[in-house]
């Protein structure tokens, strides 16, 4: 199949390119086509942010937005900022100190839903969306980015063609083709690589982001209500932060960002989260409230300093599969937009015969301006612990704007982070409650992820002898931790112990292939379709 422009990925950067383009070609009379691929089975199943949303793309996109019914209900009306000390106490931070976490004009909003409407936009347009069908490969030509493949349905586990088996489709892309991916694309990585894209920058640095979505009683209920913390209970050299947004109908939307630069190996992410929500600060809202929904996700964080070059021969990196999120304001899909806008703008100036550069673009909009203003905020916490580090955020982003004469660097890959097992106590975590607390398989079933049966497992490991040989006695094997979804164990037969893959419990978050101590497992596209099918994150 032959288009001008092929988009991967249905998400907010992917979509607000096809909308621009869309909107461009009719604008200039350009007769020229664009499709999207996405991997989910329906537009924003794959999708899970926070999500306060910032309209400022949406604005310069659609700009009659409200009129078309964008599903933006409920307008944020209070920031509180706490500061947890311990399971109890926890202390209120002005918001005013930390301007970047004020949210007044934004709107607590499902992302996901919000792509569902993107895509009908971008449908009226007359853009082409192929739900289900992952990009697995890259087209060359001359080195050049030509196109992508599709992946093959109906194989396997050994790889052996099934009664149901239908190959792969090259999709060609005559102008461009621009990877939308999210975070840690998996094409995305390899045309970094390739192209030596990140050349001069830090390394890439990420997060694992938590959420849940819980029914609360109507009394603890406060519509736009946004609270963000941070401190307790994770340690001060692993500063992430936590976030609880009171969206309608008696819901709140919470989760937890742990960074994945931490040193101890015995850290479970998952279950700090858990531990998280044990405050009486936060339990108070949850008692006898009910969870509907759980997921997990990788998120970017590296900013400036660590992005990338946006363009390449044939193509085009946006959003998070560059690493275009503002982490001073935890918020990627406003900028995500944005870049997708920007590269729809150069791919139409190219295709009239100009020569632009989206690099070039980015450094003269308001994302970049957005970016560097932020950029030390990350490096700050990694450098300082959580309390000095917010401290010296504060007088960043109060006192100076975000303008400070200098630029701090974090040069260490998170994978790299990771120490010995035998330099740390073990975690003794709480038991799960089942009332507020909940183990990893019962919140992977809230996730609705479901994988094909009899398929080649998407993760992939380089070295099969590794995770016994090396990471069990070195750090105590860290994946059964890392994993938000317990996809891997440690399992023991005979006296011999064995790396067990649960593939069919992964929900996408790539956080496996962001920690590996040595980089040993790589993550591919499963089947179309496949992973978790998220109704309202």
């Amino acid at each position: 199949m032959d288009y001008d422009v092929v988009i991967v990925g249905g998400g907010p950067s992917g979509l607000s390119t096809a909308i621009r383009l869309a909107q461009n070609f009719k604008e200039k009379n350009l007769d020229k086509t664009i499709c999207v691929l996405e991997k989910s089975a329906e537009i924003g199943g794959h999708i899970l942010s926070g999500n306060v949303f910032q309209t400022t793309a949406l604005d310069e996109l659609i700009p009659d937005w409200k009129d078309k019914g964008a599903p933006l209900g409920v307008k944020v009306k209070k920031d509180v900022l706490k500061f947890l000390v311990n399971e109890k106490l926890g202390i209120d931070i002005p918001s005013f100190v930390m301007p970047t976490m004020q949210n007044h004009g934004n709107y607590i909003i499902s992302l996901a839903n919000l792509c569902r409407w993107l895509s009908e936009q971008a449908e009226s347009l007359g853009v082409d969306i192929f739900p289900g069908f992952p990009a697995a490969e890259i087209i060359y030509k001359d080195e050049r980015v030509a196109g992508v493949i599709t992946g093959d349905m109906g194989v396997d586990q050994d790889g052996n063609k099934k009664d149901s088996y239908q190959p792969g489709m090259e999709i060609l892309a005559n102008e461009a083709t621009v990877f939308a991916e999210g975070c840690r694309g998996h094409l995305g990585k390899q045309l970094i690589k390739k192209y030596i894209l990140d050349e001069g920058k830090d390394p890439q640095h990420y997060g694992i982001g938590f959420k849940e979505i819980w029914e609360i009683d109507s009394s603890m209920h406060e519509e736009g209500l946004v609270m963000h913390t941070n401190g307790w209970p994770l340690p001060d050299n692993t500063p992430g932060g936590s976030y609880m947004y009171h969206a309608e109908n008696n819901q709140v939307l919470l989760g937890l960002v742990v960074p994945l630069d931490y040193e101890n190996p015995h850290m479970s992410p998952f279950d700090e989260f858990q531990k998280w929500k044990t405050h009486a600060g936060i339990k108070k809202y949850l008692k006898n409230g009910k969870r509907l929904a759980y997921g997990a996700r990788a998120l970017i964080k590296g900013g400036l300093q660590s992005l990338p070059s946006m363009e390449f021969p044939g193509g085009y990196l946006v959003g998070d599969n560059a690493g275009t999120l503002n982490f001073s304001k935890i918020k990627g899909s406003h900028t995500a937009m944005k870049s997708g806008i920007e590269a729809a703008d150069v791919i139409t100036g190219n295709i009239q015969g100009e020569n632009l550069s989206l690099n070039e673009g980015i450094k003269k909009s308001w994302l970049y301006d957005e970016l560097h203003k932020s950029r030390n905020f990350a490096p700050f916490f990694h450098k300082f612990g959580g309390l000095i580090g917010a401290a010296f955020n504060a007088i960043d982003q109060f006192i100076f704007r975000g303008k400070m004469p200098f630029t701090l660097h974090h040069p260490t890959p998170d994978h790299e982070c990771i120490k010995p097992a035998k330099d740390y106590n073990k975690i003794d975590y709480p038991k799960y409650d089942n009332e507020i607390t909940f183990d990893k398989l019962s919140s992977v079933y809230l996730s609705n992820t479901y994988h094909e049966e009899e398929q080649p497992c998407h993760l992939v490991l380089k070295d099969i002898s590794l995770p016994i040989e090396k990471n069990l006695e070195l750090y105590d094997e860290p994946a059964q931790r890392y994993c938000p979804a317990g996809v891997y164990e440690i399992v023991e037969e005979d006296g011999v112990k064995r790396f067990q893959i649960n593939s069919q419990n992964c929900i996408h978050c790539k956080t496996c292939d962001i920690k590996e101590p040595s980089q040993n497992i790589n993550w591919v596209t499963p089947e179309g379709g496949g992973g978790p099918n998220y109704p309202n994150m």
